[in-house]
């Protein structure tokens, strides 16, 4: 099964992802604009409307899209609008692609949830949105932490 996240720079989501039972391949991308083929350079002026985001293939039988939604929740700031940390702009957007009306419906609960338990100071601004083209990020940007040393 697939899911796609976006939750600030991708190189941190992917690794976090990569590492994780169950995820049995991640890749760095765009995802959610209007310019076909986009490169970094072209999302990161903020005016291709895409979101840098991370698309992981993963077994059901091993690890639960609610479970995915777990770590993508606890590792990136879910209450600041088009910013993680130093990161700033619409690319490094809080969004969940989903990719069917199960991952919709899972997804929309447990933002609910997490917003109504107050587990975060602000409310949740995190797009639930369909996942439209998923573009491949440039091959530098494939598993960066690990080629650099720092995962």
């Amino acid at each position: 099964m697939k899911a796609t996240f976006g939750a600030g720079c991708f190189w941190h989501v992917e690794d976090i992802l990569s590492k994780t039972k169950g995820v049995s391949s991640t890749k760095v991308g765009y995802i959610g604009g209007h310019l076909p083929n986009p490169t970094y350079e072209e999302v990161c002026t903020d005016k291709t409307g895409h979101a840098e985001a991370v698309q992981v293939e993963y077994d059901p039988d091993e690890i639960s899209f609610e479970d995915l939604l777990d770590i993508f929740w606890k590792n990136h700031n879910p209450t600041t609008l088009n910013r993680q940390g130093p990161d700033v702009g619409i690319q490094y957007r809080s969004a969940i692609f989903y990719h069917d009306d199960i991952q919709k419906d899972i997804a929309e609960k447990s933002k609910q949830f997490l917003d109504s338990s107050h587990v975060f100071e602000n409310p949740i601004v995190t797009q639930i949105v369909p996942a439209p083209v998923f573009y491949d990020a440039e091959e530098y940007h494939q598993k960066y932490f690990k080629k650099h040393g720092l995962s």
